[in-house]
């Protein structure tokens, strides 16, 4: 494998998605769909294959492009769309002209609702397609089971109907049908049937579900249980039906979808092609930004991305006569006889929502190789992040964090985690025991903590850390705060208190705290300087409270080792025994001077 492709291997995603390999010449030569990208590509790569067709698709994969869904199911109508459109030599299945099922519903005086697998006809609206055949039968069934829509295939012209053309079946008589070939019910009525049959394949399932859930209720109140569990049912199915897919839908003719993102160093630009409602043709593109602060603006970087893709793929403009593209901002540049929409809700909405989300995970991609080939990169980055977030004056490279442990103030300890470039320095890790402070009081054991740890850095002139983290909220911070200023080094420390609510960030004298995004970087580094402190310091505590649990006081007395120790509580038991015991009993089992010690000091404890 070459290297530049183990790289991208390596840096795929764990979600669901559509992997393409190419060979030498750049043709698709295969097309596979995943719900964990990374793991699924990787093992065509680890390990001997027993079917030899996979080992020569192997052998000719030169490159991989993917495209990432949001579930399993889009993954699955990508992956059908795909073969279609490259017919690609190693895909076995899906190659001919099978498909996966639609229901279609058609435009007659009394419209019949069915599924198949062709989509060709005229006239015929197709919803789906259902990448599992039962999801879409449950769904048609649920369907007849709510409104009483016609089974059979008679031509129902209001001719047919006036002339009584066609007799009564038998799902009039079970009342699954209100009898449309006699006319038994009105077009309107009927029509409201449909309509309503539409907007749960169109995913609006909404006032079903509520219709059916009053139901539902009306008849347990009656005590109607079985009509009440039938009602359930398909409450139930529906409200566990997903629509239609958003990367597959026959009403979406011929449209292109731009969509873009930026960081300071470039902006991303993803790129999707949609030929009779399915995605042909998916990339991003990076265009480099010169600075920082520059003026450039999202729009006329699309502007240029725009120009750029209409040269490239003019061909298959011409042949598909776009006329309408997608994006998530307007571009400056116009081109006539093409609309620019920014979709808000609906499959579009979600198209766009998948570009968008292509581009950011071409951008994180990007970083994940550029950390890989330079590691330091990624420490310097989430540094700077920190030093931006936290308004500090240089680059927190060395971080520390402290936590308190104690149950009822027994056993006080707390522990104080180092990080370096971001990372956790585990040889510096250090455990206190609370000495001076009452365990109970959480301030003044974190006063004890902070004086004994910096008075001591300070005296054998070591580093000081750029930053302290402290786990708690102003209280804790306030006495951090006064060491600091006792010791005379708060203006070489930057010093944060992180409350465990809901992990705001508090700042000396300032009674407002800071709320970090969620997904920041500088807030994960936090947390997880928090998280490895309470890990640290109830690992600490747990062994010290077990070791005073096995404590006794014999432990406490002058001149009795652990092997007395042992053979007086194998023989009496425990020390309650020992006390009991006289002076001639014990001398049996260690002799007479130790016995004589041994019961002066039980004695002397009462």
């Amino acid at each position: 494998m070459r290297e530049e492709l183990k790289l991208k291997i390596s840096l795929l995603p764990t979600s669901p998605g559509v992997y393409q390999y190419l060979n030498k010449d750049g043709v698709v030569i295969y097309v596979g769909k995943a719900k964990n990208l990374k793991r699924r590509v990787s093992s065509y790569f680890n390990r001997v294959h027993h079917v030899m067709r996979t080992n020569l698709l192997v052998r000719n994969i030169w490159d991989m492009k993917y495209i990432v869904v949001n579930t399993e199911e889009e993954a699955l109508d990508l992956e059908n769309s795909l073969i279609k459109e490259f017919q690609p030599r190693y895909n076995v299945l899906l190659k001919d002209d099978k498909s996966y099922p639609w229901i279609c519903v058609t435009k007659e005086l009394f419209p019949r609702v069915f599924i198949t697998r062709e989509k060709h006809s005229k006239g015929v609206k197709y919803y789906g397609p259902y990448p599992k055949t039962e999801v879409a039968h449950a769904l048609l069934d649920t369907l007849k089971q709510l409104y009483p829509i016609r089974t059979c295939r008679h031509p129902l012209t209001q001719e047919n109907i006036d002339a009584r053309k066609y007799k009564l079946c038998l799902q009039y008589h079970i009342k699954n049908c209100e009898g449309c070939c006699q006319g038994f019910v009105s077009h309107e009525t009927y029509g409201a049937h449909i309509a309503d049959v539409i907007k749960i394949l169109n995913g609006d399932t909404k006032q079903v579900s509520d219709f059916l859930m009053q139901e539902m209720m009306a008849r347990a109140a009656e005590l109607k249980f079985e009509e009440a569990e039938l009602l359930k049912r398909k409450y139930q199915l529906l409200e566990n039906y997903r629509a239609k897919s958003v990367i597959v839908n026959p009403a979406i003719h011929n449209i292109d979808v731009f969509t873009i993102t930026r960081d300071d160093q470039a902006a991303y630009v993803n790129f999707m092609h949609l030929r009779n409602g399915a995605i042909v043709q998916s990339m991003t593109v990076e265009y480099k930004v010169q600075d920082a602060g520059s003026d450039e603006t999202l729009e006329e970087i699309l502007s240029t991305a725009v120009r750029d893709m209409r040269e490239r793929f003019g061909d298959s403009y011409e042949s598909d006569r776009v006329r309408e593209i997608l994006v998530n901002v307007v571009p400056d540049f116009e081109i006539e006889g093409i609309d620019y929409v920014v979709p808000q809700r609906g499959d579009k909405r979600k198209l766009v929502a998948i570009s968008l989300k292509n581009a950011e995970q071409y951008r994180t991609e990007k970083l994940r190789r550029m950390e890989k080939l330079n590691p330091e990169q990624r420490a310097m980055r989430t540094l700077t992040s920190m030093m931006k977030d936290l308004h500090l004056n240089e680059l927190p490279h060395h971080i520390e964090c402290f936590d308190n442990s104690s149950i009822s103030g027994t056993n006080a300890v707390a522990s104080c985690v180092v990080f370096k470039d971001a990372k956790p320095s585990k040889k510096d890790y250090r455990h206190f025991n609370i000495k001076e402070a009452d365990g109970s009081d959480d301030y003044a054991s974190m006063r004890e903590v902070m004086r004994r740890r910096y008075s001591r850095l300070i005296n054998e002139e070591q580093p000081l850390p750029q930053l302290v983290v402290v786990d708690g909220g102003k209280g804790q911070l306030s006495a951090a705060v006064e060491v600091m200023d006792e010791l005379g080094v708060r203006g070489e420390i930057a010093l944060i208190g992180i409350a465990k609510r809901l992990d705001e960030i508090y700042f000396p004298g300032d009674s407002v705290p800071l709320y970090i995004d969620k997904n920041s970087e500088t807030l994960r580094v936090i947390q997880r300087l928090r998280d490895e402190a309470h890990r640290f310091g109830i690992t600490h505590h747990r062994n010290k409270r077990s070791k005073s649990q096995l404590h006794s006081q014999l432990d406490d007395i002058k001149g009795i080792g652990p092997k007395t120790r042992t053979a007086l509580l194998k023989h009496f038991k425990s020390v309650k025994r020992i006390k009991a015991a006289s002076e001639a009993e014990i001398s049996l089992v260690v002799g007479a001077a130790k016995a004589r010690v041994v019961l002066e000091a039980l004695n002397g404890a009462q």
